[in-house]
């Protein structure tokens, strides 16, 4: 996978040249492997002296009581009702245009299930990267300059998140809440997008 990554730092490097801030989707299914990635992407930029910004989707994220709403099915909630995609778009548009101001923005603590703010700033020559799941859904159409997809199988991927989501409990409960929850909306996604189809960039193994 890291193989990838001076190309992808070269390419995202040439937009930069030709415009003031770039936007860049890392996008992948769950234990996909995006954080890595990321991480990666953000200290190779920073060498190269491009201030960059790294936004989290899951910060993102709707109250447990909307994400959780028992009136639909847990695949569907994790789909359509996980994310604040409204204000997400609100958050990328403000950092797009604030060329040297910083901006506040609010971030989800998980463990108070609330908000709380952090200020951000992408002045100058930046790029902005937001890494998560379902990148190139119709919500967030336009939002990318550029868009990366980590291709790995489903059996890959859940191998990982056993050893990864411990906090869901033990290995049949992770697999339990994968299989019911978030593995039928990852589908879904693939489904109805192809999103190896339409990204920028698509890495693997």
């Amino acid at each position: 996978m890291m193989q990838y990554l001076k190309e992808i730092t070269e390419e995202i490097a040439d937009l930069i040249k030709s415009r003031k801030i770039v936007i860049i989707g890392i996008d992948g299914l769950g234990g996909a492997g995006k954080s890595t990635i990321s991480e990666k992407l953000k200290e190779e930029l920073d060498s190269r002296g491009i201030g960059t910004v790294l936004l989290h989707i899951d910060d993102f994220i709707t109250p447990r009581s909307v994400r959780y709403n028992s009136a639909y099915p847990d695949w569907q909630c994790y789909y359509d009702l996980q994310w604040r995609f409204d204000y997400f778009k609100e958050v990328v548009s403000r950092l797009r245009s604030c060329t040297e101001q910083s901006t506040d923005i609010e971030l989800y603590d998980k463990d108070n299930d609330s908000y709380y703010t952090e200020t951000v700033s992408a002045g100058g020559k930046s790029a902005v990267i937001v890494e998560g799941i379902f990148l190139q859904r119709k919500e967030y159409r336009g939002l990318f300059d550029y868009t990366v997809y980590i291709d790995i199988p489903e059996e890959i991927r859940l191998n990982r998140v056993l050893k990864r989501d411990t906090y869901i409990g033990n290995e049949q409960e992770i697999t339990d809440k994968y299989n019911n929850r978030y593995f039928p909306a990852e589908r879904r996604y693939f489904e109805e997008y192809q999103p190896q189809r339409t990204a920028d960039r698509v890495i693997g193994e």
